[in-house]
Protein backbone atom coordinates (compact mmCIF):
# COMPACT_ATOMS: atom_id res chain seq x y z
CA UNK A 1 0.00 0.00 0.00
CA UNK A 2 2.83 2.37 0.89
CA UNK A 3 4.42 1.71 -2.51
CA UNK A 4 1.11 2.47 -4.28
CA UNK A 5 0.71 5.75 -2.40
CA UNK A 6 4.31 6.68 -3.13
CA UNK A 7 3.98 5.81 -6.80
CA UNK A 8 0.78 7.82 -7.24
CA UNK A 9 2.19 10.79 -5.37
CA UNK A 10 5.42 10.73 -7.35
CA UNK A 11 3.44 10.41 -10.56
CA UNK A 12 1.48 13.55 -9.68
CA UNK A 13 4.68 15.34 -8.72
CA UNK A 14 6.44 14.40 -11.93
CA UNK A 15 3.49 15.54 -14.07
CA UNK A 16 3.36 18.84 -12.26
CA UNK A 17 7.11 19.20 -12.28
CA UNK A 18 7.52 18.31 -15.93
CA UNK A 19 4.72 20.66 -16.85
CA UNK A 20 6.48 23.45 -15.02
CA UNK A 21 9.91 22.56 -16.43
CA UNK A 22 8.50 22.19 -19.90
CA UNK A 23 6.85 25.61 -19.98
CA UNK A 24 9.65 27.16 -21.98
CA UNK A 25 11.08 24.07 -23.72
CA UNK A 26 9.33 24.86 -26.94
CA UNK A 27 11.57 27.88 -27.18
CA UNK A 28 14.69 27.05 -25.20
CA UNK A 29 14.87 23.29 -24.62
CA UNK A 30 16.09 22.17 -28.01
CA UNK A 31 19.43 22.60 -29.71
CA UNK A 32 19.73 23.63 -33.32
CA UNK A 33 19.67 19.95 -34.34
CA UNK A 34 16.48 19.32 -32.39
CA UNK A 35 18.12 17.49 -29.50
CA UNK A 36 16.14 18.03 -26.31
CA UNK A 37 18.24 19.22 -23.39
CA UNK A 38 17.34 18.22 -19.81
CA UNK A 39 17.15 21.12 -17.37
CA UNK A 40 19.59 20.45 -14.55
CA UNK A 41 17.53 22.37 -12.04
CA UNK A 42 14.43 20.34 -12.89
CA UNK A 43 16.26 17.05 -12.51
CA UNK A 44 17.63 18.04 -9.13
CA UNK A 45 14.25 19.34 -7.96
CA UNK A 46 12.55 16.07 -8.92
CA UNK A 47 15.08 14.19 -6.78
CA UNK A 48 14.23 16.55 -3.95
CA UNK A 49 10.51 15.85 -4.41
CA UNK A 50 11.16 12.13 -4.08
CA UNK A 51 13.02 12.74 -0.85
CA UNK A 52 10.19 14.95 0.46
CA UNK A 53 7.60 12.21 -0.14
CA UNK A 54 9.70 9.50 1.49
CA UNK A 55 10.37 11.68 4.53
CA UNK A 56 6.66 12.54 4.83
CA UNK A 57 5.68 8.90 4.79
CA UNK A 58 8.12 8.12 7.55
CA UNK A 59 6.66 10.92 9.70
CA UNK A 60 3.09 9.65 9.31
CA UNK A 61 1.81 12.65 7.30
CA UNK A 62 -1.58 12.24 5.63
CA UNK A 63 -1.97 11.76 1.88
CA UNK A 64 -3.49 15.22 1.47
CA UNK A 65 -0.60 16.82 3.36
CA UNK A 66 1.94 14.92 1.30
CA UNK A 67 0.28 15.98 -1.95
CA UNK A 68 0.27 19.63 -0.85
CA UNK A 69 3.95 19.56 0.05
CA UNK A 70 4.82 17.76 -3.18
CA UNK A 71 2.99 20.34 -5.27
CA UNK A 72 4.89 23.07 -3.51
CA UNK A 73 8.17 21.33 -4.22
CA UNK A 74 7.25 20.78 -7.85
CA UNK A 75 6.25 24.39 -8.17
CA UNK A 76 9.77 25.38 -7.30
CA UNK A 77 10.98 23.51 -10.35
CA UNK A 78 9.98 26.31 -12.65
CA UNK A 79 9.76 29.13 -10.14
CA UNK A 80 13.50 29.05 -9.32
CA UNK A 81 15.38 27.30 -12.13
CA UNK A 82 19.06 26.51 -11.69
CA UNK A 83 21.31 27.75 -14.48
CA UNK A 84 24.90 26.88 -15.41
CA UNK A 85 25.93 30.29 -14.10
CA UNK A 86 24.33 29.62 -10.71
CA UNK A 87 25.85 26.17 -10.26
CA UNK A 88 29.34 25.84 -8.82
CA UNK A 89 31.12 22.48 -8.61
CA UNK A 90 32.56 21.88 -5.13
CA UNK A 91 36.35 22.06 -5.04
CA UNK A 92 36.85 18.36 -4.30
CA UNK A 93 33.89 17.07 -6.29
CA UNK A 94 34.80 13.93 -8.22
CA UNK A 95 32.55 12.11 -10.69
CA UNK A 96 35.29 10.15 -12.49
CA UNK A 97 34.10 6.77 -13.74
CA UNK A 98 36.16 3.57 -14.06
CA UNK A 99 35.26 -0.03 -14.81
CA UNK A 100 35.94 -2.32 -11.87
CA UNK A 101 37.46 -5.75 -12.56
CA UNK A 102 38.52 -8.52 -10.24
CA UNK A 103 42.21 -9.44 -10.39
CA UNK A 104 43.07 -12.62 -12.26
CA UNK A 105 43.21 -15.53 -9.80
CA UNK A 106 45.62 -18.46 -9.61
CA UNK A 107 44.87 -21.08 -12.25
CA UNK A 108 45.68 -24.78 -11.97
CA UNK A 109 47.53 -26.07 -15.03
CA UNK A 110 45.95 -29.50 -14.55
CA UNK A 111 42.52 -28.11 -15.34
CA UNK A 112 43.27 -24.80 -17.11
CA UNK A 113 46.51 -25.03 -19.12
CA UNK A 114 45.50 -22.26 -21.55
CA UNK A 115 45.64 -18.53 -20.80
CA UNK A 116 44.03 -16.43 -23.54
CA UNK A 117 43.83 -12.64 -23.85
CA UNK A 118 43.61 -9.87 -26.44
CA UNK A 119 46.65 -7.73 -27.09
CA UNK A 120 46.44 -4.32 -25.42
CA UNK A 121 48.72 -1.39 -26.22
CA UNK A 122 46.74 1.29 -24.39
CA UNK A 123 48.66 3.50 -21.97
CA UNK A 124 45.95 5.69 -20.40
CA UNK A 125 46.06 4.09 -16.96
CA UNK A 126 49.70 5.01 -16.33
CA UNK A 127 49.30 8.65 -17.33
CA UNK A 128 46.20 8.98 -15.17
CA UNK A 129 48.09 7.53 -12.21
CA UNK A 130 50.99 9.89 -12.88
CA UNK A 131 48.68 12.89 -13.08
CA UNK A 132 46.88 11.89 -9.87
CA UNK A 133 50.15 11.50 -7.94
CA UNK A 134 51.59 14.76 -9.25
CA UNK A 135 48.43 16.67 -8.36
CA UNK A 136 47.85 15.05 -4.98
CA UNK A 137 44.66 13.21 -5.94
CA UNK A 138 43.58 9.89 -4.47
CA UNK A 139 44.08 6.90 -6.75
CA UNK A 140 40.97 4.88 -7.40
CA UNK A 141 42.04 1.19 -7.51
CA UNK A 142 39.88 0.79 -10.65
CA UNK A 143 42.10 3.38 -12.34
CA UNK A 144 45.03 0.94 -12.11
CA UNK A 145 45.33 -1.38 -15.11
CA UNK A 146 48.74 -2.99 -14.80
CA UNK A 147 48.95 -3.97 -18.48
CA UNK A 148 48.65 -0.29 -19.47
CA UNK A 149 51.34 0.62 -16.99
CA UNK A 150 53.63 -2.04 -18.44
CA UNK A 151 52.92 -1.07 -22.04
CA UNK A 152 53.61 2.61 -21.47
CA UNK A 153 57.36 1.97 -21.54
CA UNK A 154 59.82 0.91 -24.22
CA UNK A 155 61.93 -2.19 -23.67
CA UNK A 156 65.02 -3.51 -25.35
CA UNK A 157 63.29 -6.37 -27.14
CA UNK A 158 64.61 -8.02 -30.33
CA UNK A 159 63.21 -6.51 -33.52
CA UNK A 160 61.27 -8.51 -36.11
CA UNK A 161 63.19 -9.77 -39.10
CA UNK A 162 62.30 -8.51 -42.55
CA UNK A 163 59.87 -11.35 -43.22
CA UNK A 164 58.28 -11.33 -39.77
CA UNK A 165 55.25 -9.43 -38.50
CA UNK A 166 56.29 -9.77 -34.86
CA UNK A 167 59.30 -10.57 -32.74
CA UNK A 168 58.47 -12.60 -29.62
CA UNK A 169 60.69 -12.63 -26.55
CA UNK A 170 60.30 -14.67 -23.35
CA UNK A 171 62.28 -15.13 -20.14
CA UNK A 172 61.68 -15.82 -16.46
CA UNK A 173 63.30 -15.09 -13.11
CA UNK A 174 62.78 -15.56 -9.40
CA UNK A 175 59.72 -13.58 -8.35
CA UNK A 176 60.80 -10.58 -6.24
CA UNK A 177 57.72 -10.65 -3.97
CA UNK A 178 57.20 -14.40 -3.54
CA UNK A 179 59.97 -16.93 -2.78
CA UNK A 180 57.82 -19.84 -3.95
CA UNK A 181 57.12 -18.56 -7.47
CA UNK A 182 58.80 -17.38 -10.66
CA UNK A 183 58.01 -14.34 -12.79
CA UNK A 184 57.75 -14.92 -16.54
CA UNK A 185 57.84 -12.26 -19.27
CA UNK A 186 55.98 -12.65 -22.55
CA UNK A 187 56.53 -9.89 -25.10
CA UNK A 188 55.90 -9.20 -28.74
CA UNK A 189 56.68 -6.14 -30.77
CA UNK A 190 56.40 -4.78 -34.29
CA UNK A 191 58.85 -2.92 -36.46
CA UNK A 192 58.75 0.86 -36.03
CA UNK A 193 58.43 3.09 -39.08
CA UNK A 194 58.83 6.78 -39.76
CA UNK A 195 55.38 8.30 -40.06
CA UNK A 196 56.57 10.16 -43.16
CA UNK A 197 57.06 6.78 -44.84
CA UNK A 198 53.70 5.44 -43.71
CA UNK A 199 50.72 4.99 -46.02
CA UNK A 200 48.56 8.06 -46.58
CA UNK A 201 46.36 9.02 -43.65
CA UNK A 202 42.75 10.12 -43.67
CA UNK A 203 42.28 11.60 -40.20
CA UNK A 204 39.11 13.01 -38.69
CA UNK A 205 39.65 14.96 -35.48
CA UNK A 206 36.47 14.62 -33.41
CA UNK A 207 36.78 17.26 -30.69
CA UNK A 208 34.58 17.79 -27.67
CA UNK A 209 33.95 21.54 -27.27
CA UNK A 210 31.26 21.31 -24.59
CA UNK A 211 31.39 23.55 -21.54
CA UNK A 212 33.14 20.87 -19.47
CA UNK A 213 36.17 21.20 -21.78
CA UNK A 214 36.86 24.82 -20.82
CA UNK A 215 39.71 24.16 -18.34
CA UNK A 216 43.34 24.65 -19.37
CA UNK A 217 44.06 20.92 -19.06
CA UNK A 218 41.26 20.05 -21.47
CA UNK A 219 40.46 21.84 -24.75
CA UNK A 220 43.58 24.09 -24.74
CA UNK A 221 45.74 20.98 -24.24
CA UNK A 222 43.90 19.17 -27.04
CA UNK A 223 44.49 22.14 -29.35
CA UNK A 224 48.22 22.20 -28.63
CA UNK A 225 48.46 18.41 -29.04
CA UNK A 226 46.67 18.25 -32.39
CA UNK A 227 48.67 21.20 -33.68
CA UNK A 228 51.83 19.18 -32.96
CA UNK A 229 50.38 16.20 -34.82
CA UNK A 230 49.46 18.39 -37.81
CA UNK A 231 53.08 19.46 -38.19
CA UNK A 232 53.95 15.89 -39.24
CA UNK A 233 51.35 15.57 -42.00
CA UNK A 234 52.08 15.82 -45.74
CA UNK A 235 50.22 16.46 -48.97
CA UNK A 236 49.25 12.79 -49.26
CA UNK A 237 47.23 13.04 -46.03
CA UNK A 238 43.72 14.38 -45.53
CA UNK A 239 42.35 16.11 -42.42
CA UNK A 240 38.79 16.80 -41.34
CA UNK A 241 37.63 18.37 -38.08
CA UNK A 242 34.28 17.79 -36.40
CA UNK A 243 33.33 19.42 -33.12
CA UNK A 244 30.42 18.51 -30.89
CA UNK A 245 28.64 20.18 -28.02
CA UNK A 246 24.91 20.83 -28.15
CA UNK A 247 25.17 19.88 -31.82
CA UNK A 248 27.93 18.71 -34.11
CA UNK A 249 29.71 21.06 -36.54
CA UNK A 250 32.01 20.30 -39.44
CA UNK A 251 34.95 22.73 -39.21
CA UNK A 252 37.18 21.25 -41.95
CA UNK A 253 36.54 18.73 -44.71
CA UNK A 254 39.28 16.71 -46.40
CA UNK A 255 41.95 19.43 -46.25
CA UNK A 256 45.38 18.42 -47.57
CA UNK A 257 47.83 17.57 -44.79
CA UNK A 258 50.43 20.04 -46.10
CA UNK A 259 48.02 22.95 -45.52
CA UNK A 260 49.30 23.39 -41.99
CA UNK A 261 48.17 27.01 -41.63
CA UNK A 262 44.52 26.22 -42.40
CA UNK A 263 44.51 23.16 -40.13
CA UNK A 264 46.23 24.87 -37.20
CA UNK A 265 44.04 27.99 -37.53
CA UNK A 266 40.90 25.85 -37.41
CA UNK A 267 42.17 24.04 -34.32
CA UNK A 268 43.22 27.23 -32.54
CA UNK A 269 39.84 28.86 -33.24
CA UNK A 270 37.86 26.30 -31.25
CA UNK A 271 36.04 27.38 -28.08
CA UNK A 272 34.36 25.38 -25.31
CA UNK A 273 30.62 25.93 -24.85
CA UNK A 274 27.27 24.17 -24.36
CA UNK A 275 26.23 20.64 -23.44
CA UNK A 276 27.48 17.39 -24.93
CA UNK A 277 26.06 15.17 -27.67
CA UNK A 278 28.87 12.78 -28.48
CA UNK A 279 26.87 10.28 -30.45
CA UNK A 280 25.90 12.76 -33.15
CA UNK A 281 29.49 13.89 -33.46
CA UNK A 282 30.72 10.32 -33.81
CA UNK A 283 28.23 9.63 -36.59
CA UNK A 284 29.28 12.75 -38.46
CA UNK A 285 32.98 11.93 -38.05
CA UNK A 286 32.55 8.44 -39.45
CA UNK A 287 30.61 9.80 -42.43
CA UNK A 288 33.47 12.18 -43.22
CA UNK A 289 36.05 9.43 -42.79
CA UNK A 290 34.10 7.33 -45.28
CA UNK A 291 33.73 10.24 -47.69
CA UNK A 292 37.51 10.77 -47.90
CA UNK A 293 38.42 7.11 -47.47
CA UNK A 294 41.91 6.20 -48.73
CA UNK A 295 42.13 2.60 -49.94
CA UNK A 296 45.14 0.93 -48.37
CA UNK A 297 45.67 3.99 -46.15
CA UNK A 298 45.24 4.83 -42.50
CA UNK A 299 41.62 5.83 -42.07
CA UNK A 300 40.99 6.88 -38.51
CA UNK A 301 38.73 8.96 -36.28
CA UNK A 302 40.59 10.58 -33.38
CA UNK A 303 38.24 11.40 -30.50
CA UNK A 304 39.48 14.01 -28.01
CA UNK A 305 37.30 14.50 -24.92
CA UNK A 306 37.03 14.35 -21.15
CA UNK A 307 34.68 11.45 -21.76
CA UNK A 308 31.57 13.20 -20.51
CA UNK A 309 29.14 12.05 -23.20
CA UNK A 310 26.12 13.05 -21.18
CA UNK A 311 23.40 13.75 -23.73
CA UNK A 312 22.00 11.38 -26.33
CA UNK A 313 23.74 8.03 -26.81
CA UNK A 314 25.42 7.63 -23.45
CA UNK A 315 25.19 4.03 -22.23
CA UNK A 316 28.16 1.73 -22.72
CA UNK A 317 25.93 -0.75 -24.55
CA UNK A 318 24.73 1.83 -27.05
CA UNK A 319 28.23 3.18 -27.63
CA UNK A 320 29.61 -0.32 -28.10
CA UNK A 321 26.95 -1.12 -30.69
CA UNK A 322 27.65 2.09 -32.61
CA UNK A 323 31.43 1.63 -32.75
CA UNK A 324 31.23 -2.08 -33.54
CA UNK A 325 28.97 -1.34 -36.52
CA UNK A 326 31.38 1.29 -37.89
CA UNK A 327 34.77 -0.43 -37.58
CA UNK A 328 34.08 -3.03 -40.28
CA UNK A 329 34.20 -0.26 -42.88
CA UNK A 330 37.96 0.02 -42.37
CA UNK A 331 37.79 3.21 -40.30
CA UNK A 332 39.39 2.77 -36.89
CA UNK A 333 38.82 4.85 -33.77
CA UNK A 334 41.44 6.11 -31.32
CA UNK A 335 40.56 8.00 -28.17
CA UNK A 336 42.59 10.65 -26.37
CA UNK A 337 41.31 11.65 -22.96
CA UNK A 338 41.98 14.84 -21.01
CA UNK A 339 41.00 16.41 -17.70
CA UNK A 340 40.09 15.25 -14.22
CA UNK A 341 37.09 15.41 -11.91
CA UNK A 342 34.40 14.34 -14.37
CA UNK A 343 36.51 11.98 -16.46
CA UNK A 344 34.81 8.94 -18.00
CA UNK A 345 37.63 6.47 -18.38
CA UNK A 346 35.23 3.55 -18.77
CA UNK A 347 33.61 5.01 -21.88
CA UNK A 348 36.85 6.02 -23.62
CA UNK A 349 38.48 2.64 -23.04
CA UNK A 350 35.39 0.87 -24.36
CA UNK A 351 35.24 3.02 -27.51
CA UNK A 352 38.89 2.39 -28.38
CA UNK A 353 38.68 -1.35 -27.70
CA UNK A 354 35.59 -1.76 -29.87
CA UNK A 355 36.84 0.58 -32.57
CA UNK A 356 40.11 -1.26 -33.33
CA UNK A 357 42.05 1.68 -31.93
CA UNK A 358 44.18 2.67 -28.98
CA UNK A 359 43.46 4.75 -25.91
CA UNK A 360 45.80 7.32 -24.40
CA UNK A 361 45.42 9.97 -21.73
CA UNK A 362 47.04 13.35 -22.33
CA UNK A 363 47.93 15.16 -19.11
CA UNK A 364 50.70 17.44 -20.37
CA UNK A 365 52.63 18.57 -23.43
CA UNK A 366 55.26 16.04 -22.37
CA UNK A 367 52.72 13.27 -22.91
CA UNK A 368 51.32 14.88 -26.08
CA UNK A 369 54.79 14.81 -27.62
CA UNK A 370 55.20 11.13 -26.72
CA UNK A 371 51.82 10.03 -28.08
CA UNK A 372 51.48 12.28 -31.12
CA UNK A 373 55.07 12.90 -32.23
CA UNK A 374 57.51 10.29 -30.88
CA UNK A 375 55.03 7.41 -31.25
CA UNK A 376 52.94 8.77 -34.11
CA UNK A 377 53.54 5.73 -36.30
CA UNK A 378 52.60 3.31 -33.52
CA UNK A 379 49.43 5.17 -32.63
CA UNK A 380 48.26 5.91 -36.16
CA UNK A 381 49.49 3.12 -38.47
CA UNK A 382 47.90 -0.30 -37.92
CA UNK A 383 50.03 -3.32 -38.88
CA UNK A 384 47.83 -6.04 -37.36
CA UNK A 385 44.30 -6.19 -35.98
CA UNK A 386 42.40 -8.62 -33.77
CA UNK A 387 45.66 -9.74 -32.19
CA UNK A 388 45.20 -12.48 -29.58
CA UNK A 389 47.69 -14.35 -27.42
CA UNK A 390 47.24 -17.82 -25.98
CA UNK A 391 49.85 -19.20 -23.62
CA UNK A 392 49.84 -22.96 -23.09
CA UNK A 393 51.62 -24.06 -19.91
CA UNK A 394 53.49 -27.33 -19.65
CA UNK A 395 52.26 -29.29 -16.60
CA UNK A 396 55.62 -31.03 -16.40
CA UNK A 397 57.17 -27.68 -15.45
CA UNK A 398 54.34 -25.51 -14.12
CA UNK A 399 51.84 -26.25 -11.37
CA UNK A 400 49.90 -22.96 -11.51
CA UNK A 401 50.00 -19.50 -13.00
CA UNK A 402 48.45 -16.05 -12.68
CA UNK A 403 48.27 -13.44 -15.45
CA UNK A 404 49.11 -10.03 -13.99
CA UNK A 405 46.75 -7.44 -15.45
CA UNK A 406 44.74 -7.75 -18.67
CA UNK A 407 41.62 -8.48 -16.60
CA UNK A 408 39.27 -6.81 -19.08
CA UNK A 409 41.06 -8.40 -22.05
CA UNK A 410 40.90 -12.04 -20.91
CA UNK A 411 39.13 -14.31 -23.40
CA UNK A 412 37.69 -17.81 -23.32
CA UNK A 413 40.08 -20.42 -24.71
CA UNK A 414 37.69 -21.26 -27.56
CA UNK A 415 37.60 -17.59 -28.66
CA UNK A 416 41.26 -17.76 -29.67
CA UNK A 417 40.53 -19.50 -32.98
CA UNK A 418 37.18 -17.76 -33.51
CA UNK A 419 37.75 -14.99 -36.05
CA UNK A 420 34.45 -13.35 -35.12
CA UNK A 421 35.85 -12.51 -31.68
CA UNK A 422 37.71 -9.20 -31.47
CA UNK A 423 41.32 -8.98 -30.38
CA UNK A 424 43.54 -5.93 -30.04
CA UNK A 425 45.17 -3.59 -32.55
CA UNK A 426 48.92 -3.17 -32.92
CA UNK A 427 50.58 -0.27 -34.67
CA UNK A 428 54.02 0.16 -36.18
CA UNK A 429 56.52 0.12 -33.32
CA UNK A 430 54.08 -1.10 -30.68
CA UNK A 431 55.09 -3.70 -28.14
CA UNK A 432 52.96 -5.86 -25.85
CA UNK A 433 54.37 -6.86 -22.47
CA UNK A 434 52.69 -9.43 -20.24
CA UNK A 435 53.82 -10.93 -16.95
CA UNK A 436 52.86 -14.27 -15.44
CA UNK A 437 53.57 -15.29 -11.90
CA UNK A 438 54.04 -19.04 -12.10
CA UNK A 439 54.27 -21.84 -9.53
CA UNK A 440 56.91 -24.34 -10.64
CA UNK A 441 55.99 -28.00 -10.55
CA UNK A 442 58.48 -28.61 -7.72
CA UNK A 443 57.38 -25.60 -5.62
CA UNK A 444 56.12 -26.19 -2.09
CA UNK A 445 53.30 -23.73 -2.76
CA UNK A 446 50.03 -25.59 -3.21
CA UNK A 447 46.89 -24.86 -5.17
CA UNK A 448 43.40 -26.12 -4.32
CA UNK A 449 42.93 -29.64 -5.64
CA UNK A 450 40.48 -30.16 -8.48
CA UNK A 451 38.72 -33.50 -8.86
CA UNK A 452 38.60 -34.64 -12.47
CA UNK A 453 35.86 -37.02 -13.60
CA UNK A 454 37.77 -38.51 -16.48
CA UNK A 455 41.26 -38.76 -15.05
CA UNK A 456 44.31 -36.59 -14.68
CA UNK A 457 45.99 -34.51 -17.36
CA UNK A 458 49.24 -36.00 -18.65
CA UNK A 459 52.30 -34.78 -16.81
CA UNK A 460 54.62 -34.92 -19.82
CA UNK A 461 53.90 -33.23 -23.12
CA UNK A 462 54.85 -35.35 -26.11
CA UNK A 463 53.93 -35.21 -29.75
CA UNK A 464 55.03 -38.15 -31.84
CA UNK A 465 58.69 -38.74 -31.09
CA UNK A 466 59.27 -35.22 -29.76
CA UNK A 467 59.70 -34.49 -26.08
CA UNK A 468 58.70 -31.03 -24.83
CA UNK A 469 59.62 -31.40 -21.18
CA UNK A 470 62.27 -28.66 -21.55
CA UNK A 471 59.58 -26.08 -22.40
CA UNK A 472 57.95 -23.92 -19.76
CA UNK A 473 55.13 -22.78 -22.04
CA UNK A 474 54.29 -21.97 -25.65
CA UNK A 475 53.06 -18.57 -26.87
CA UNK A 476 50.52 -18.79 -29.68
CA UNK A 477 49.56 -15.62 -31.56
CA UNK A 478 46.63 -15.05 -33.88
CA UNK A 479 46.21 -11.88 -35.90
CA UNK A 480 44.64 -10.45 -39.04
CA UNK A 481 46.16 -8.13 -41.59
CA UNK A 482 44.73 -4.57 -41.34
CA UNK A 483 42.39 -5.26 -44.26
CA UNK A 484 42.07 -9.02 -43.73
CA UNK A 485 39.24 -11.16 -42.38
CA UNK A 486 41.02 -14.48 -41.75
CA UNK A 487 43.55 -14.85 -38.95
CA UNK A 488 47.07 -16.23 -39.12
CA UNK A 489 48.76 -18.32 -36.43
CA UNK A 490 52.33 -18.17 -35.11
CA UNK A 491 53.83 -20.13 -32.20
CA UNK A 492 56.89 -19.54 -30.01
CA UNK A 493 58.10 -21.83 -27.19
CA UNK A 494 59.67 -20.61 -23.95
CA UNK A 495 62.49 -22.97 -23.01
CA UNK A 496 63.57 -23.66 -19.45
CA UNK A 497 67.02 -22.39 -20.46
CA UNK A 498 65.58 -18.84 -20.60
CA UNK A 499 65.65 -18.79 -16.78
CA UNK A 500 67.79 -16.00 -15.27
CA UNK A 501 67.73 -15.82 -11.48
CA UNK A 502 67.92 -12.01 -11.37
CA UNK A 503 66.32 -11.31 -14.76
CA UNK A 504 67.29 -8.89 -17.51
CA UNK A 505 66.83 -5.12 -17.29
CA UNK A 506 63.61 -5.60 -19.25
CA UNK A 507 62.15 -8.04 -16.76
CA UNK A 508 63.38 -6.20 -13.65
CA UNK A 509 61.82 -2.95 -14.79
CA UNK A 510 58.57 -4.69 -15.75
CA UNK A 511 58.57 -6.38 -12.33
CA UNK A 512 58.91 -2.98 -10.67
CA UNK A 513 55.95 -1.58 -12.61
CA UNK A 514 53.80 -4.63 -11.84
CA UNK A 515 54.65 -4.46 -8.13
CA UNK A 516 53.85 -0.74 -8.06
CA UNK A 517 50.50 -1.41 -9.69
CA UNK A 518 49.66 -4.13 -7.20
CA UNK A 519 50.50 -1.83 -4.28
CA UNK A 520 48.30 0.92 -5.73
CA UNK A 521 45.48 -1.61 -6.09
CA UNK A 522 46.11 -3.01 -2.61
CA UNK A 523 46.33 -6.40 -4.31
CA UNK A 524 46.04 -9.59 -2.31
CA UNK A 525 48.81 -11.01 -4.53
CA UNK A 526 51.48 -8.39 -3.75
CA UNK A 527 53.26 -10.64 -1.23
CA UNK A 528 56.36 -8.97 0.20
CA UNK A 529 56.37 -6.12 -2.34
CA UNK A 530 56.89 -2.62 -0.96
CA UNK A 531 57.84 0.75 -2.41
CA UNK A 532 61.48 0.19 -1.61
CA UNK A 533 61.45 -2.94 -3.79
CA UNK A 534 59.61 -1.03 -6.55
CA UNK A 535 62.20 1.74 -6.54
CA UNK A 536 65.24 -0.53 -6.30
CA UNK A 537 64.19 -2.83 -9.16
CA UNK A 538 63.58 0.13 -11.46
CA UNK A 539 66.68 2.08 -10.45
CA UNK A 540 68.94 -0.76 -11.60
CA UNK A 541 67.05 -1.22 -14.87
CA UNK A 542 65.97 2.26 -16.05
CA UNK A 543 69.20 3.18 -17.84
CA UNK A 544 69.07 6.51 -19.68
CA UNK A 545 65.43 6.24 -20.83
CA UNK A 546 63.74 9.57 -19.99
CA UNK A 547 60.33 7.97 -19.40
CA UNK A 548 61.77 5.34 -17.05
CA UNK A 549 63.67 8.04 -15.18
CA UNK A 550 60.44 9.97 -14.84
CA UNK A 551 58.86 6.80 -13.43
CA UNK A 552 61.54 6.69 -10.72
CA UNK A 553 60.74 10.29 -9.81
CA UNK A 554 57.05 9.41 -9.71
CA UNK A 555 57.62 6.48 -7.35
CA UNK A 556 59.75 8.69 -5.10
CA UNK A 557 57.11 11.45 -5.20
CA UNK A 558 54.44 8.96 -4.18
CA UNK A 559 56.65 7.23 -1.65
CA UNK A 560 57.67 10.39 0.16
CA UNK A 561 54.06 10.71 1.28
CA UNK A 562 54.06 7.15 2.65
CA UNK A 563 55.43 6.23 6.10
CA UNK A 564 58.93 4.74 6.15
CA UNK A 565 59.57 4.94 2.42
CA UNK A 566 62.89 6.82 2.58
CA UNK A 567 64.40 4.15 4.79
CA UNK A 568 63.50 1.44 2.30
CA UNK A 569 65.17 2.97 -0.75
CA UNK A 570 68.46 1.47 -1.88
CA UNK A 571 70.35 4.00 -3.94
Amino acid sequence: MRKRILAMTLGLCMMLGLAGCGADKSEQGKDADGTTQIDIGCEYEQEAVTGEVEDSMESGMTNAEMAENSMMAADGCYATPITDEDYEVPENWNTNEYSYTEENPWMNVQTSPLSTFAADVDTASYTQIRSAIQNGYDIDPSMVRIEEMLNYFHYDYPLPKDDEKFAVYTEYMDCPWNDDTKLALVSMNTQAIDFADAPASNLVFLIDVSGSMFDDNKLPLVQQSLTMLAENLTEKDRVSIVTYAGSDEVVLQGVSGDNYHEISSAIEGLEAYGSTNGSAGIETAYNLAQKYFIKGGNNRVILCTDGDLNVGLTSEGQLEKLITEKKDSGVFLSTFGVGYGNYKDNKLELLADKGNGNYAYIDSMFEAKKALVDELGANMVTVAKDVKLQVEFNPAQVKGYRLIGYENRVMAAEDFADDTKDGGEMGAGHSVTALYEIIPADSEMELPETDLKYGETAQVLTCGTEDYTDELFTVNIRYKEPDGEESKLESYPCKTESYNKDGSDNLRFAASVAAFGMLLKDSEYSGSADLGMVYTLASYAAGSDEYKKEYLSLVRNYGEKQPGFSEDIVE
